[in-house]
């Protein structure tokens, strides 16, 4: 299946079907969920990154359950903006996993999700490290999902 673009994954979707933000991390990957009406990005519970089978597998139940039409994966991009090794595993892995569960996917720019979560919790709420380290990977997801959402919002 290819990747879409976020205005393309939006148009995709049935009415009260919901995108799944996904942010890769090394040994988590964070997981957020839209609304039926693609307005808000909220946290879930992360998986444990594993082999592609085991993921989509974990994910399935959520991705049912939840009424999930499509996939959004964070892109690592260079600060610069350029793809490097880290981008194209991203595109590679949500190709993959997007064929793997039948859902469009598309990607979106991820830099400094994680930076400005853990900038958030520590200053607003004093969250410590090991507390931080639980959540961020699904706040980073959130973030950048409703990045996503907010910038293909027809105006």
């Amino acid at each position: 299946m290819p990747l879409l673009s976020m205005a393309e994954l939006r148009a995709s979707l049935t009415p009260g079907q919901r995108l799944l933000g996904l942010d890769l991390g090394s040994r988590t990957i964070g997981i957020a969920l839209s609304d039926v009406g693609l307005m808000l990005a909220t946290p879930a519970p992360s998986v444990k990154r594993d082999k592609l089978g085991k993921v989509a597998a974990a994910l399935a139940p959520f991705l049912a359950a939840n009424g999930v039409g499509g996939l959004v994966v964070g892109l690592p991009l260079s600060m610069d903006g350029t793809r490097g090794p880290a981008a194209q595993a991203a595109s590679d892995w949500a190709r993959d996993l997007s064929e793997r569960c039948g859902l469009p996917a598309a990607l979106w720019d991820e830099r400094l999700s994680s930076a400005a979560v853990n900038r958030a919790m520590i200053q607003e709420a004093d969250l410590s490290r090991k507390k931080r380290a639980a959540a961020v990977d699904s706040a980073a997801a959130a973030w950048m999902l409703q990045g996503a959402l907010d910038a293909s919002r027809s105006r």
